[in-house]
C-alpha cells in the first residue's frame, strides 16, 4: 500500500506549498491585457526578497508564461519589462532558481529583447541577463553561441549608463581564458578556463572592446566606472595582445595606465584600488609594462600591500595577498622590495589567526564570518609567502622564522581544502630551495612525514608540485634523504614516471636522479628493479626533451664508481648500449647527445663494463665521429670516453690502445692536440701520452 500512496502524499504537499501562489499564475493567463499586467506587478512585489514564493512560482509553472508574453509581439512595452524585471528577480533566488530558468531557454528569449527599440525593455533584459551570467551555475558560452550578440551589445554600450553598467558587468563574468596555468607556482588570482574555439578575451577584443569601453573609466557615475575597471582586468590577464594596446589607449588625452594609477590611490574606495592595481598588474605580467616601472614599483606593490593590513575586510586581504603573490612571482627585484614593504612577512602571519577566540565568544556572525575566509586567508598567505620566497635566501629565512611557520606549513599539508594544500605544498618547494633550511628547519620538523603522505591519491595539481618538492629533499646533502628512502619513496616515483601528466614524469625521473647520486649499491638496485628495464627504455625514447635528459642523468648516477658499473652492465648492458646508439644516431640536440656521450664515459670508466664498448665496433665508430664533430662539446664528452679507455695504469689498456689506433683514433687525436680550443687539446695531449708512456 505504501508504493499507491507515495504520489497523492507528495502532490498533497505539493498543493499546500504552493496553493498560496497558484492565483499569481492563473492571473497571468487572464484575456484582458491590463489584468495581465497588473497581475505581473503584483507578482513582482510578492517575490522580492521571498525566496519560498519565488521557487513556488517556478514549480507552478510562471517561467514559460512569463517568457511566451515577453516575446509576443502583441504585448505591450510596459509588459514585457516587467516581465522581464520579475524573471530577474526569481533569478536572484538560489541557484536552482537559476537552472530553471536556463531550463526554460531564457537567455535566448532576452537576447531577442535587445533588439527592441524600447531603452526601458533593453535595460530591464540586461538587468536580467546580468544576474543570470554572474551565477556560478551559468555556461558562459551561451553569451558566444550567436555571433551576432557580442556586437550589438558593443552598440547598446552608447544607450545609458544602465546599460554601460550591465553590460561591462556581463562581460567581466563571461570573459575566460582557453588555457589553465600548468605547473610551478602558477597561482593567479583568478584562474581561469574556456572550451573550444577561440578564447573570449579574443573575441570581445576583435569586436572593439578596448575602444568601447576604455571612455567609460571617466564615466560620472561610480558603477559604470567599476565595471568598465572590471572588464580590463579580466581582458588584461595573460593576453600581451590586449595589454600591449592597453598601454597606448587615451582617455581624454590621459594614457590608460595614468588613469589606473590615479584609481588606485588611498582616496579612492577599496574595491576601486584594488581592481586597478589589478589591471597594472595583469599588464605588469604580459610584459607590456617593464617591472622597474614606477606605477609598479612606488605605486601597484605598495596599494597591493595595504590591502594586505589588519585594517582591511578579510575578503579585500585575500584579494590583495593573491594578486600581489601573482605580481611578483618571476621577478626577483620586487620580490626584495615586496618583503620589506610595510613588514609584509610579518603581517601575513596574522592570515593565520581566523577564526579568533574572540569572535567565537562574542559575536556568531563574525565567527560565521571568519569561518567562511578562513582558508581563504590561509591559502593566500600560503601563496604570497611561496612568491617571495622564490629566490632569496634571506627572504626564506625570514619567512621560516615568522612565528610557528613550520608547523602551520605542516599543517597545511593535511587541511581538508585542497586549495590550501596545494598553496601549502607551493609555500614548502619555495622553501625548500635552501640548502641551509633543507638542512636545519626541514630535519627539525620533519616534513618529508606529511609530504608524503600528500603523495599518496592526491590530485595531479598537487602531485606536481609536492614532487618537485621532494626533488629538493632527496638532494644528496638533505638529512631527509634517509628517510624518505625507508619510506618507500623508490616505488612511488616509479609509478609516477607512468604517469600521463608530462610534468609528472620529469619529476618521478628527476626525484630518482637526485636518489642515485652517490647512492649505495642497493638503492641503485632497488631503482632499477622498481623502474624495470622496459619502463627505463619507455623514458628515454619519451618525446619529451625533459624526460630524455632527466633519464640520462638518472643513468649516468647509476653507472657512477666502478663496482656499481660493472655490476649494472652485466645485468643490463646489452640493453643500455642500444639506448645509447638509437640516441646518438636520433635527432637530438646537443645537450642530450652529450650527456649520453658521458654516459659511455662512466662505462668505459668500469673495470669489465669498458669491454662492452671495446667490443661493440658500431660504438667504437660513434666514439671517431663524434670526435671530429663540429661542436666542441661533443668533441670532449667523446674524448672522455677515449681517455678512459686507453688509460695506461689499467690492465688490457695496451689491446685497446691498438685496437683504437687501428681504426684512427690517434690520428683524430693529434689533429685536436693542435686545436684553438684550450679544453680539446688539453684533453688530446693527456690521451696521447698515454700512447707515449
Amino acid at each position: 500500500m505504501a508504493c499507491v500512496l507515495e504520489t497523492p502524499l507528495r502532490m498533497s504537499v505539493l498543493s499546500e506549498v504552493t496553493a498560496s501562489s497558484r492565483h499569481y499564475v492563473d492571473r497571468l493567463f487572464d484575456p484582458d491585457p491590463q489584468k495581465v499586467l497588473q497581475g505581473v506587478r503584483d507578482m513582482k512585489n510578492a517575490v522580492i526578497g521571498n525566496n519560498k514564493q519565488k521557487a513556488n512560482l517556478i514549480v507552478l509553472g510562471a517561467v514559460p508564461r512569463l517568457l511566451y508574453l515577453l516575446q509576443q509581439e502583441i504585448s505591450s512595452t510596459e509588459l514585457k519589462t516587467e516581465c522581464a524585471v520579475v524573471l530577474g528577480s526569481l533569478a536572484m533566488g538560489t541557484e536552482n532558481n537559476v537552472k530553471s530558468l536556463l531550463d526554460c531557454h531564457i537567455i535566448p528569449a532576452l537576447l531577442q529583447g535587445l533588439l527592441s527599440p524600447e531603452l526601458k525593455f533593453i535595460e530591464a533584459c540586461l538587468r536580467c541577463l546580468r544576474t543570470i551570467f554572474t551565477s556560478p551555475v551559468t555556461p558562459e558560452e551561451l553569451l558566444y553561441t550567436d555571433a551576432t550578440v557580442i556586437p550589438h551589445l558593443m552598440a547598446l554600450l552608447s544607450r545609458s549608463r544602465y546599460t554601460q553598467e550591465y553590460i561591462c558587468q556581463i562581460f567581466s563574468h563571461c570573459c575566460k581564458l582557453r588555457h589553465w596555468h600548468s605547473c610551478g607556482f602558477k597561482s593567479s588570482p583568478q584562474p581561469l578556463l574556456c572550451a573550444n574555439g577561440p578564447d573570449h578575451q579574443t573575441v570581445l577584443f576583435n569586436h572593439g572592446a578596448v575602444q568601447n569601453i576604455a571612455h567609460l573609466l571617466t564615466s560620472a557615475s561610480y558603477k559604470v566606472r567599476m565595471q568598465a575597471l572590471k572588464c580590463f582586468s579580466v581582458l588584461a590577464f595573460e593576453n600581451p595582445q590586449v595589454s600591449m594596446t592597453l598601454v597606448n589607449v587615451l582617455v581624454d588625452g590621459e594614457l590608460l595606465p595614468q588613469i589606473f594609477v590615479k584609481m588606485l590611490q588611498r582616496d579612492k574606495p577599496i574595491e576601486m584600488q584594488l581592481t586597478s592595481a589589478k589591471c597594472l598588474t595583469y599588464m605588469c605580467r604580459a610584459g607590456a609594462i617593464r617591472t622597474d616601472d614606477t606605477c609598479i614599483v612606488l605605486k601597484t606593490l605598495p596599494c597591493l600591500v595595504r590591502m594586505c593590513c589588519k585594517e582591511r575586510l578579510l575578503e579585500e586581504r585575500v584579494d590583495g595577498a593573491e594578486t600581489l603573490a601573482y605580481l611578483i612571482e618571476t621577478d626577483v627585484e620586487l620580490q626584495r622590495i615586496a618583503s620589506i614593504t610595510d613588514h609584509l612577512i610579518a603581517m601575513l602571519a596574522d592570515y593565520f589567526k581566523y577564526p579568533s577566540s574572540v569572535s567565537a565568544i562574542t559575536d556568531i556572525k563574525r565567527l560565521d564570518h571568519d569561518l567562511k575566509h578562513a582558508h581563504e586567508l590561509r591559502q593566500a598567505a600560503f601563496k604570497l609567502y611561496a612568491a617571495l620566497g622564490a629566490n632569496d635566501e634571506d627572504i626564506r629565512k625570514k619567512i621560516i622564522e615568522t612565528e610557528n611557520m613550520m608547523d602551520r606549513i605542516v599543517n597545511g599539508l593535511s587541511e581538508s581544502s585542497i586549495k590550501v594544500r596545494l598553496a601549502a605544498v607551493r609555500c614548502l618547494h619555495s622553501l625548500s630551495r635552501s640548502v641551509q633550511q633543507l638542512r636545519t628547519s626541514f630535519q627539525d620538523h620533519a616534513v618529508w612525514k606529511p609530504l608524503m603522505k600528500v603523495l599518496q591519491n592526491a590530485p595531479d595539481e598537487i602531485l606536481v608540485v609536492a614532487s618537485s618538492t621532494l626533488c629538493n629533499l632527496l638532494l644528496e646533502f638533505s638529512p631527509s634523504k634517509e628517510p624518505i628512502l625507508e619510506s618507500g619513496a623508490i616505488e612511488l616515483l616509479c609509478s609516477l614516471t607512468q604517469s600521463d601528466n608530462l610534468a609528472l614524469r620529469v619529476n618521478g625521473v628527476w626525484a630518482l636522479m637526485n636518489m642515485a647520486f652517490q647512492a649505495e649499491q642497493k638503492i641503485k638496485a632497488d631503482i632499477l628493479r622498481g623502474l624495470s628495464t622496459e619502463q627505463l627504455f619507455q623514458l628515454l625514447s619519451d618525446s619529451d626533451v625533459n624526460v630524455l635528459m632527466k633519464t640520462l642523468g638518472l643513468l649516468r648516477n647509476l653507472l657512477s664508481t666502478r663496482p656499481h658499473i660493472d655490476q649494472i652492465i652485466s645485468t643490463h648492458g646489452k640493453q643500455i648500449m642500444q639506448a645509447v646508439t638509437l640516441i646518438l644516431e636520433g635527432e637530438h640536440n646537443v645537450e642530450v647527445k652529450e650527456q649520453t656521450l658521458c654516459i659511455l664515459a662512466n662505462i668505459a670508466d668500469g673495470t669489465t663494463a669498458k669491454e662492452l664498448i671495446m667490443t661493440n665496433d658500431d660504438i667504437l665508430q660513434k666514439i671517431k665521429y663524434y670526435m671530429s664533430h663540429s661542436n666542441a662539446k661533443l668533441q670532449l664528452a667523446a674524448m672522455f670516453c677515449v681517455s678512459n679507455l686507453i688509460w695506461n695504469e689499467e690492465e688490457g689498456s695496451q689491446e685497446r690502445q691498438d685496437k683504437l689506433r687501428d681504426i684512427g683514433i690517434v690520428d683524430i687525436l693529434h689533429k685536436l692536440s693542435q686545436s684553438s680550443d684550450p679544453n680539446l687539446c688539453d684533453k688530446a695531449k693527456t690521451a696521447l701520452q698515454q700512447y707515449l708512456a
